[in-house]
């Protein structure tokens, strides 16, 4: 979010609880953020479940993570099971939109967001939030998948990478998840900030 309209959402929100996220983030802190949808497309997908897992220096917070699970949404079919393998029985304990988003705002405040496919969640959360709050998240991001990218190439220009998200974690020694649940995914997504901040990267070697 630019400058300016943060400096629009300040002055519109004057007397609004949400007025300070539009303040730049002074801390140390960023929150790994990810979300399970009912689709592919970020400005159809609905929201199923919801995760984020703070880091502090090199440092990943996992006790202070959440994980939040709605209330089923009519777009979940067979086919977005198929993608999370979350079901209508599993979602019954589910909290309403607005109550879960508020829970989110809470806990991300105004940090930096990391993820992979970060914008993917990102536009989600912004249809979601504008519609219920009446404005977008002002926070930046921090794609994992590029700064992979971007360490390999001073390493290897114009070479072929797997960009994928087992890819990476295998390829900087990571430990790989098999449940790929939103929790699960921020986490692995904060374990490659990390490594790519503040340790070293191996060498690519081929299959």
């Amino acid at each position: 979010m630019n400058v300016l309209r943060r400096y629009w959402y300040r002055r519109k929100l004057k007397h609004s609880p949400y007025h300070d996220l539009f303040h730049r983030y002074q801390g140390d802190e960023l929150v790994s953020l990810d979300c399970e949808t009912t689709s592919l497309d970020p400005h159809r997908a609905e929201l199923v479940t919801m995760a984020a897992t703070r880091i502090k220096d090199n440092r990943i917070l996992t006790s202070q993570s959440i994980h939040l699970t709605l209330r089923a949404p009519d777009s979940l079919n067979a086919d977005s099971v198929a993608i999370h393998r979350i079901r209508h029985q599993d979602l019954q304990a589910g909290l309403e939109a607005r109550q879960a988003l508020t829970t989110l705002l809470g806990f991300i405040g105004n940090r930096p967001l990391v993820g992979y496919h970060i914008r993917y969640d990102k536009t989600i959360l912004d249809r979601y939030y504008l519609r219920l709050f009446g404005f977008a998240l002002p926070n930046k991001m921090v794609e994992v998948s590029h700064l992979y990218h971007d360490r390999l190439e001073r390493l290897l220009p114009n070479a072929y990478y797997d960009l994928s998200l087992e890819a990476i974690s295998r390829h900087l020694g990571l430990p790989i998840s098999q449940r790929h649940d939103a929790l699960e995914d921020s986490i692995t997504a904060a374990l490659i900030y990390v490594r790519l901040k503040y340790g070293d990267i191996p060498m690519l070697r081929s299959a």
